[in-house]
């Protein structure tokens, strides 16, 4: 069923392709590549398990959350350290790190007018010219400019670019070499194209235009990965498989001290209601994200199960079905390989 299901959305045109891949307790129950995309070169590829994809707000969990955790675990960086207090341009007293990572900070999703990849405009100014839409720490509200906001706390409090440190800290000890911002010319033709603009599609150079415009590196998009990196970086989050770069209590307090149906970072499935993301089979305290492009990674706690679904669903631009097919392809897998 999961197989014709994808052949079913592909033939459709609702997904040009995909990667999908399912572990439990470290043992591979599926990995598959489906479709195809039309490279920068209007070439027809096949998606291939190798396949990069633009992670989208992925980036916010595989870079900046541990990234922040690593730093939260030396004492270099405190939960509840004021924003104001690294960056003194920053108006608001009240926000703290930790509003940052729950996104219930006040500040607002995006910017106004919304940004084009055409536009010259200083994204870092206007995040800090936005007013907040709320009080600190009275809701939660997803917020790209709150994470862009900590990708520059973490560069100034390591003295290090963002993409030089993650790359050093996280991604090698990690051993996810196919997990980077600012991808190589070389690599270019390894990555699913996203979205058509302005007669040629976008490939290798990030989807999300903040981050575009913020040289490729930002705190909310601009990673790209492969569905390997992924699985491993997801064992690394179950405890199925150890390291040594963040305590694991640092990481586990990431996805069980929830506010509001967020952790630090995760979506979490908190209670009886489905998950907005995942579906109505995920278990109770399972947590993950999604990315935009079309990317999500689930990790379930109970079953010790990992779902990484990787598409570009953008290819066929913005209007997609991404959010319902990805439900779906969730309660199928539980049905069949997670029951």
């Amino acid at each position: 069923m999961i197989d014709e299901y994808f052949n079913q959305i592909i033939q459709k045109k609702l997904l040009p392709g995909a990667v999908i891949s399912v572990h439990q307790d470290s043992k591979q129950l599926m990995t598959k590549s489906y479709g195809h995309y039309i490279g920068k070169d209007s070439q027809l590829y096949a998606v291939t398990e190798d396949t990069l994809f633009d992670l989208a707000s992925l980036t916010k969990v595989v870079a900046i959350l541990p990234a922040a955790l690593y730093l939260l675990s030396r004492n270099e960086l405190q939960l509840d350290r004021r924003v104001s207090e690294i960056i003194p341009a920053f108006r608001f007293q009240e926000v703290t790190i930790r509003y940052l990572l729950q996104h219930s900070s006040g500040l607002p999703a995006g910017l106004v007018p919304k940004v084009e990849r055409n536009h010259n405009r200083n994204i870092m100014s206007e995040i800090m010219a936005s007013d907040l839409i709320y009080n600190p720490g009275q809701t939660v509200a997803y917020s790209d400019l709150g994470m862009i906001l900590l990708g520059k706390i973490i560069e100034i409090v390591t003295g290090e670019s963002l993409n030089q440190f993650v790359q050093r800290h996280l991604f090698n000890p990690w051993n996810m070499p196919n997990t980077q911002f600012l991808l190589p010319k070389n690599h270019t033709h390894k990555v699913a194209s996203t979205e058509l603009v302005r007669g040629q599609y976008v490939q290798g150079e990030v989807h999300d235009e903040k981050a575009l415009l913020l040289g490729g590196v930002s705190g909310s998009a601009g990673l790209f990965s492969s569905a390997n990196d992924l699985v491993l970086y997801s064992e690394y989050w179950l405890g199925i498989r150890q390291q040594s770069v963040i305590p694991f209590n640092w990481m586990e307090s990431a996805y069980k001290n929830t506010f509001l149906g967020r952790g630090l970072g995760f979506e979490v499935r908190t209670g009886d209601e489905p998950s907005v993301s995942f579906g109505k089979r995920v278990s109770v305290g399972s947590f993950g994200h999604t990315g935009f492009t079309g990317t999500s990674i689930c990790m379930d706690l109970e079953k010790k199960a990992s779902i990484v679904l990787l598409t570009n669903a953008v290819h066929y631009g913005r209007n997609n079905s991404i959010r319902e097919i990805r439900r779906q392809i969730h309660d199928l897998i539980y049905e069949e390989l997670l029951n």
